[in-house]
């Protein structure tokens, strides 16, 4: 559908997304803090199949299941604060702009 600026009737909008992109940093951030904090759940059950390699394996089956329980909250973190922060963008912020004469604004949703 093409959108018009309603103060000079361009049609070079852009979409800003600052409710999506906010939302995402902070789930992410929230996410992995979430992750990190069972890092000695993930480092366990790492180290404890890592151990038909010895010391070694368990000791990289350690920190591989820590780093992989910081990755999974904070990408899970990262999607949850982005549909989050998409709803935001369509009903609380002026979440376009005009490229023309820089007038924020918002579209109805379909």
């Amino acid at each position: 559908m093409n959108y018009r600026c309603p103060q000079c009737d361009s049609a070079r909008i852009a979409v800003k997304h600052t409710g999506k992109r906010t939302g995402s940093a902070i789930g992410t951030v929230a996410g992995t803090l979430a992750g990190v904090s069972s890092i000695s759940a993930g480092a366990e059950i790492g180290a404890s199949i890592g151990t038909f390699a010895g010391p070694a394996g368990v000791l990289i089956g350690g920190l591989t299941g820590a780093i992989f329980g910081g990755l999974v909250g904070g990408s899970a973190g990262c999607i949850a604060g982005a549909k989050v922060g998409e709803s935001f963008d369509g009903n609380l912020f002026d979440n376009h702009v005009c490229l023309d004469c820089g007038y924020t604004f918002s579209m109805p949703s379909d």
